[in-house]
């Protein structure tokens, strides 16, 4: 029966005692298999560098390899309890630090995007970025762990230590509030036009 992760349960017994063991092959499949819905989830969530918070989790992961016990989707609670509270830590140093003042490199023009695309991204990103802030925090995180994270309700209760009554409350929460920011208007109203 396929996990959540897209890898059978019986596929990834054998990947999971191979990894325990020390194959490096083993240990680069759950790093594939986990790893870009990983740095989705903190990107989302507001990781400044979410290659390096990934990274992060990875060693944390593969550090505690041998002490997990459980199936696929154990797994992936496992690997996003270790996601969330790295994003926190982050989160919490950052707020603690100020916002990072970023220095604008030359671009090697081989390598370089479009102004349309950029600007596409960027916009993209933004809207995105509002619609998420317009959340209270735990019904974003309950959202960013259900969709990015791709998190049973059970999964995300055991991430976020709390009950799955509440987890459902949250994400039914947020999505009332995800569709009235949806019915609002895009553009402000102007004034009535009483010229005719």
């Amino acid at each position: 029966m396929p996990s959540s992760g897209g890898i059978s349960d019986d596929t990834f017994a054998s990947v999971l005692s191979a990894a325990q063991a020390g194959a490096g092959w083993a240990c680069t499949r759950l790093w594939r298999d986990h790893a870009p819905a990983v740095a989705a989830f903190a990107t989302a969530r507001g990781s400044r560098d979410s290659e390096d918070l990934t990274s992060e989790v990875f060693l944390v992961v593969f550090d505690r390899l041998r002490e997990f016990t459980g199936d696929a989707a154990a797994f992936r609670s496992f690997v996003f309890s270790i996601a969330y509270r790295r994003l926190v830590d982050e989160l919490r140093v950052r707020g603690r630090r100020g916002e990072p003042v970023q220095l604008i490199a030359e671009e090697d023009p081989r390598r370089a995007s479009s102004a349309e695309e950029d600007a596409l991204e960027r916009l993209a990103s933004e809207r995105t970025v509002a619609l998420l802030d317009s959340l209270a925090p735990d019904q974003r995180d309950v959202m960013m762990l259900r969709i990015v994270a791709d998190l049973t309700v059970e999964q995300v209760a055991v991430v976020l230590g709390k009950r799955e009554g509440a987890v459902k409350a949250l994400q039914r929460r947020a999505l009332v509030q995800l569709r009235k920011n949806f019915a609002e208007p895009r553009t402000p109203a102007g004034p009535a036009d009483d010229s005719d």
